[in-house]
């Protein structure tokens, strides 16, 4: 077999290629993309010193699994693990994502409740939260909400549904990876037990 050889087993493409994770706590005014046509800063630019650190010959193409859109910051998974992104994203899989949300203003306890029992209806379908809860009780317009959904902007459309503008988007929680000890704007490598438990998800 030689390298330039497409070898399947099982209708599976192995690939020679090293596998590499990296977690990036994404900052804001980032396109989640490997490139912009306008020219805008892409999460890309920022892990520039992740590129530099792999010693292969030919550099792996590394891309974001699932997307942030450019307001929203925090937890960003980007891998060259095709077959891992593909689960990760797959709605059968439902991975779980915790978000915290600031409004613009108090959340009512009434609206609270409707989403918390799913009476919310975007042009898509029920929105369905799996927990929402006020982590800070000094501030109701501070809100935590956790969903399995990949839906395009749940959280800004489902708070927007009910009259409430979403000041503040950051994912905290991403199949098992928190942003804790990262600064914003900073990535770092997935340690061995971290891509184990991602692995998981391929079961």
């Amino acid at each position: 077999v030689k390298v330039k050889d497409r070898v399947e087993f099982d209708g599976k493409l192995l690939s020679l290629e090293k596998k590499y994770y990296v977690l990036l706590n994404k900052p804001k005014d980032f396109i989640t993309t490997l490139s912009d046509e306008k020219g805008r800063r892409t999460v890309m630019d920022l892990l520039r010193g992740a590129y530099a650190q792999i010693k292969a010959i030919k550099k792996p193409r590394l891309y974001p699994v699932g997307r942030l859109d450019r307001n929203t910051t925090g937890v960003l998974l980007v891998t060259n693990d095709g077959e891992l992104a593909q689960k990760l994203t797959h709605p059968s899989t439902e991975v779980r994502k915790v978000y915290h949300v600031i409004l613009d203003k108090k959340l009512r306890k009434e609206d609270f409740n409707k989403i918390a029992e799913g009476g919310v209806v975007l042009e898509d379908g029920i929105a369905e939260v799996d927990e929402i809860a006020y982590p800070n009780p000094k501030n109701l317009a501070e809100v935590g909400v956790q969903i399995h959904t990949g839906k395009n902007r749940f959280i800004r459309r489902l708070f927007e549904s009910l009259g409430y503008e979403v000041e503040k988007l950051d994912r905290v929680f991403f199949a098992g990876l928190t942003k804790k000890d990262l600064p914003r704007g900073k990535w770092r490598f997935l340690r061995e037990d971290e891509v184990r438990l991602l692995k998981h998800f391929q079961n």
